[in-house]
């Protein structure tokens, strides 16, 4: 498993002429790491006579990413598993009429999954925008700025998981499971900078 390995095992691995570890799992790990920057500025909050009024509130927050966070680090594998299950499909014998059926079904099968999965790490991580604005508004201000790079690295996993949904349409022949996803993607692609961008305008340096 991929989130088995080292840090520099998983990078090695990463830049290798193996196609996984690729974008989509790359994107989990962002949203992971940002999840986890997230937790510790509201683990930095709590505790402290200064974010009293707030404690609750920085627990709730740890609670959720760190359930946000878990799925994250499955979704690593699952990327690369989807990716790898597309090229077995494609790998399928095609010699004879009903072979060929088979193994159209499987790759465009293969391929939804493929990009579902992306999809899902894009939605988690936009959700999660929510708790690092207030990590960031509300949280210790001594670690802003890890709050601040939390919604950096959220964002930048938002779009990077998108654009992995979207080189997988491109392959579906399903115009109404394409018209659906696509749907979702506009939705969240339309809104995630103007949330980073809110965040931001919080931290004064």
């Amino acid at each position: 498993m991929l989130t088995d390995l080292t840090v520099k095992d998983f990078l090695q691995k990463t830049a290798s002429n193996d196609p996984v570890p690729g974008g989509g799992s790359v994107a989990a790990l962002s949203a992971a790491t940002a999840a986890a920057l997230t937790e510790m500025v509201a683990n930095l909050t709590i505790g402290r006579k200064k974010y009293v009024e707030v404690e609750e509130e920085m627990k709730e927050v740890v609670k959720n990413v760190l359930q946000v966070r878990k799925e994250l680090i499955q979704d690593i594998d699952r990327d690369s598993d989807a990716y790898n299950e597309v090229m077995a499909a494609f790998k399928l014998p095609k010699e004879t009429e009903e072979e060929v059926r088979s193994r159209k079904a499987a790759i465009e099968e293969a391929t939804k999954k493929a990009a579902l999965v992306p999809l899902s790490v894009a939605q988690k991580a936009f959700v999660m925008m929510e708790a690092v604005e207030k990590v960031v508004t509300k949280g210790n201000q001594n670690a802003v700025t890890d709050g601040a790079v939390a919604a950096m690295m959220t964002r930048t996993a938002v779009l990077s998981a998108l654009y992995n949904v979207k080189i997988n349409l491109g392959s579906i022949q399903d115009t109404g499971f394409v018209e659906e996803v696509s749907l979702k993607v506009r939705e969240i692609e339309t809104k995630i900078e103007a949330l980073e961008k809110n965040i931001l305008a919080h931290v004064n340096l």
